[in-house]
């Protein structure tokens, strides 16, 4: 594809927040060299739409328990050589205390699928409120309806729950027993009772194309996304897809570039996954499109057994390192870190 033709795509996503599946698939399959203009035009839409405000969201991951069997996660059930833990109510709440002190605006909960009681979620969710007043957004993967929308009557103001690939085959290959549908129907219920959501994409993983990609951005589009993420896929070696290759920063920035055009209005993290593989991998996300960055609030004891890919960075730092570690890089990028919740700009 020549620089014209790349030209007059962007411009149109950039204006119009719209391109077809055969565009998509031609940006996003072209050279990453070819796509300076790409990256630039996602940058000035995400400082058109958000600013130079960076959202924090501290993560405290508060389970390694998980019941499914996911092809490229290393929390899977399978996988006996992971040592488990599973945090106390107390332990969750205070961690969550701990990050309001540090400034955070918002929490993220989030664990592998390990049925943690419904009930007790909502005596942490209440409880950080009341201390708090934080943001929450839960991360907790598929549970029933009726857990999500007692939740969300305790406060809980987001969801978070990536599709992670837009081919229903391969979802359903890379996730043994689930169903793509169910995935996509909790998404849109989430909508339905009042959640900000998020969801996003694995990058890379194998089988996945262009096209395919192409399919999760037009997917993203039409549930109304609030927050989109990608980040690339990390092979783990106590997993079935321990051989396959480590997806691209490349490939990621494409995707992250084309999610700000697309859904101009959605947050976007800058991935750890990101800067795992790259040391300036969420710098660069950054400077094309992202306006969100989460970092990690557990404590240091626990991070190296949440293990869902491995050599995560920033696991032995404490959380009072970790934000101004990250702090750091924002103010380096001429940003700053906000000091509001960062709801959803679709409101």
């Amino acid at each position: 594809m020549n620089q014209f033709e790349i030209k007059r795509l962007v411009d149109q996503a950039y204006d119009q927040a719209e391109l077809n599946k055969e565009e998509i698939t031609a940006l996003l399959a072209a050279d990453i060299d070819q796509l300076d203009y790409l990256l630039q035009q996602a940058d000035q839409k995400r400082e058109e739409i958000c600013g130079d405000e960076v959202h924090l969201r501290a993560i405290i991951e508060l389970s390694s328990y998980c019941k499914q069997n996911c092809h490229y996660c290393g929390l899977r059930k399978d996988n006996q050589k992971l040592e488990r833990y599973q945090l106390e109510k107390g332990e969750i709440i205070k961690t969550a205390q701990m990050a309001a002190e540090l400034g955070y605006q918002t929490v993220v909960l989030q664990s592998g699928e390990d049925e943690y009681p419904a009930a007790e979620i909502t005596e942490i969710i209440k409880e950080i409120k009341n201390t708090t007043g934080m943001a929450i957004t839960l991360s907790l993967g598929e549970r029933d309806f009726a857990a999500y929308k007692l939740w969300r009557e305790a406060g809980a103001d987001r969801y978070l729950l990536k599709h992670e690939i837009a081919d229903r085959a391969l979802y359903e290959k890379y996730h043994p027993g689930m169903s793509f549908e169910n995935r996509i129907e909790s998404l849109k219920f989430l909508k339905t009772i009042g959640y900000q959501i998020g969801s996003g994409v694995i990058i890379d993983l194998p089988g996945q194309t262009p096209e395919i990609m192409a399919e999760d951005l037009l997917l993203s589009q039409d549930l109304e996304l609030d927050m989109i993420g990608s980040g690339p896929f990390i092979p783990h070696q106590q997993t079935p897809l321990k051989d396959s290759k480590t997806g691209t920063v490349e490939m990621t920035l494409k995707f992250t570039a084309l999610s700000r055009l697309l859904l101009p209005l959605a947050h976007i993290p800058a991935t750890t996954a990101l800067g795992t593989i790259d040391d300036q991998g969420r710098q660069k996300a950054l400077l094309a499109g992202a306006n969100v960055v989460m970092p990690n609030v557990t404590d240091s004891m626990y991070r190296a057994k949440y293990q869902i890919y491995p050599e995560k960075i920033c696991v032995n730092e404490e959380a009072g390192d970790c934000r101004q570690c990250i702090g750091g890089i924002i103010a380096s990028l001429g940003r700053f870190v906000s000091q509001n919740k960062g709801h959803s700009l679709r409101k």
